[in-house]
């Protein structure tokens, strides 16, 4: 693991936030717009993001959950649980792609582009446009931080303007992405959990639950929020421990477990299920009152 902005990494504290990926990463990106007062750590794998955090070497995690063209990011629900964390906010990302280049290059001379898959994919109109052979990476950031060490004019790559500015690459093109809408929530993780004042703004509570398998477990255990009008804004199921008749759920709901219709609707979901854990309760972020 290394550290982006930080010259000793050994030096870690609270003022700390790790991130998967390299320097210039989207999640780097939303370590510096969320928190700008802590230091971006950056890790190779999310298990070491959850790592370092869990074990106090740094304050923060900023953990992406789901991307609104690409889904939900694999194997971080199953993290999740084992990681001993709580989430304490939610950042609201978006994601503006720009077309990266050494100094030299010009559009008429690209032959090839680089990035992660999602990238490429989220940029297929301007890749047919310039007629360009994408190449897979395993990140943005690497990607154009490979293109910088190669200095061919005729490779190119899609990635952050963050990742422009730290690997010293021109913008030939930005925000080529072929959807305005293209944005990645993410959790912020820490070692204990918040107690937001309810009073104080709109809140998120997240949980994780198993219902027993039997008829109509779930609509059972799913009722109480219905009945006290409490508003489910996330449903996920999916497999644990290679068991393929019980399923366990992620959900998110709008409120704090001390408002009386939150803490009903999760009594009865209690009743149903056998086994709940809330990953925390935390602020909504402004970005949900967007229409």
């Amino acid at each position: 693991m290394t550290s982006p902005d930080a010259a000793d990494p050994i030096s870690l504290a609270e003022d700390t936030i790790a991130f998967q990926g390299v320097a210039g990463a989207y999640s780097h990106l939303a370590c510096r717009e969320a928190y700008p007062d802590l230091v971006p750590f950056a890790c190779e794998t999310f298990e070491d993001v959850f790592q370092a955090a869990s074990a106090g070497r740094v304050g923060r995690a900023m953990i992406p959950i789901e991307n609104s063209l690409a889904g939900r990011v694999a194997d971080i629900h199953h993290l999740l649980p084992e990681s001993g964390l709580f989430i304490v906010a939610e950042h609201f990302q978006r994601v503006q792609h720009q077309l990266l280049a050494p100094d030299g290059a010009t559009i008429d001379r690209l032959e090839t582009v680089h990035s992660h898959v999602h990238a490429l994919g989220q940029c297929r109109n301007l890749i047919r446009r310039l007629k360009l052979r994408p190449r897979v990476h395993a990140d943005t950031a690497g990607a154009a931080e490979q293109v910088a060490w190669r200095k061919d004019p005729t490779e190119s790559a899609i990635a952050s303007s963050l990742a422009a500015e730290i690997y010293g690459l021109r913008v030939l093109e930005s925000n080529i992405e072929d959807a305005s809408h293209n944005t990645t929530r993410f959790l912020v993780m820490a070692r204990e959990a918040a107690d937001p004042d309810p009073a104080v703004g709109p809140m998120m509570t997240t949980f994780l639950f198993r219902v027993r398998n039997v008829s109509a477990a779930l609509y059972k255990a799913l009722g109480g929020f219905a009945t006290n009008g409490v508003n489910l804004v996330k449903l996920e199921s999916y497999q644990v421990g290679g068991n393929f008749n019980q399923a366990q759920f992620y959900c998110d709901i709008e409120g704090h477990p001390a408002q009386t219709s939150v803490r009903l609707a999760i009594e009865e979901l209690e009743f149903f299920s056998d086994w709940l854990t809330v990953l925390g309760v935390y602020p909504a972020h402004p970005f949900r009152n967007r229409s």
